[in-house]
């Protein structure tokens, strides 16, 4: 079923999950979605990670190659709707692949029978090595396309075609996205990509209420008006909360910290930031939120002690 037509129903719960690392298994992403499936989510995003160059050594030569560490998007996706009976939400980069390239995977989807999409950009450190010949530079162009596909209009000339049905997704960031001049200018993007097409948003982590109910007033202002579903990201951890902020260009209010910084105990870091997620969730449900979208990063337990913490 379409997220769009999911929320529509009913206030919706949806984790993230990353696909594993080049050469493992992918039962390490069912041993997390195994602790969370008791909760009944709505739908489970998979990612892409973009390419990185990277340089192989034979015995006669050396090659630069895209490199992508975690591949396997459409692959993990078809594995969880099978195994779980749940509607998945595959990432869609514009970088990495060529246009063509593109129009082919959402193909894959349309015939595994996937009818959501999320659409970002994707973050490349050395993306000017990457060849981007017929690729986009903006998620909204890519959004574009897929909106063209939903109507029949594919890129390569074809006879009497038929359209996909893509629900699609993007990202918005309630703190701007770090590339970003202000605030304004990035609401501005974020609305193209919406007038491109798109159906609903899921926002970028955030650690306090108002950063949220603010985005979303302003968002009204200018006139999007689609659903925008909160991302929350549990942490449990002093040392992974350090990295938040240059990782993903977020703040993190300092009463949470401080309550992190006194615990004495892995086992208190984790009661802490179990129960300080839990009340910002709670605060969200009483907003009146579409639902909650929960970034796991592969880590099934700390989901499950929030997940037990909201609804038990």
């Amino acid at each position: 079923m379409k997220v769009i037509d999911l929320v529509k129903r009913q206030r919706i719960l949806s984790i993230e999950v990353i696909p594993p690392d080049r050469g493992r298994d992918i039962d390490e992403i069912f041993s997390a979605i195994d602790e969370i499936m008791e909760f009944s989510p709505s739908f489970i995003n998979v990612t892409r990670h973009a390419p990185e160059i990277d340089y192989i050594e034979f015995e006669d030569r050396i090659i630069k190659v895209p490199k992508i560490r975690r591949p396997g998007t459409v692959g993990v996706s078809a594995a969880i709707k099978n195994r779980y009976n749940v509607d998945v939400v595959p990432h869609v980069l514009c970088l990495g692949m060529n246009k063509f390239e593109i129009e082919d995977m959402l193909i894959d989807l349309k015939y595994l029978e996937i009818e959501n999409v999320f659409v970002i950009r994707g973050e490349l450190e050395n993306k000017k090595e990457i060849d981007e010949r017929d690729g986009y530079k903006h998620a909204d162009e890519l959004v574009d396309q897929i909106s063209k596909m939903n109507k029949g209009i594919y890129l390569y000339p074809v006879e009497n075609p038929k359209p996909t049905n893509f629900c699609i997704g993007v990202a918005g960031y309630p703190e701007k996205h770090y590339e970003a001049l202000n605030m304004e200018e990035d609401l501005k993007y974020l609305k193209k990509k919406i007038d491109a097409g798109a159906d609903y948003v899921i926002t970028q982590m955030f650690f306090d209420f108002e950063i949220y109910k603010n985005f979303v007033e302003r968002s009204r202002e200018i006139g999007i008006n689609v659903p925008i579903i909160p991302g929350i990201k549990p942490i449990v951890q002093f040392k992974s909360m350090v990295k938040i902020p240059s990782n993903f260009f977020v703040s993190i209010p300092k009463e949470f910290v401080f309550a992190m910084q006194e615990a004495r105990t892995p086992q208190e870091e984790f009661k802490i930031g179990t129960r300080y997620m839990s009340k910002l969730v709670d605060k969200l449900l009483n907003y009146g939120v579409p639902g909650i979208h929960i970034f796991t990063m592969g880590r099934g337990k700390s989901t499950k002690a929030l997940l037990e913490a909201i609804y038990k």
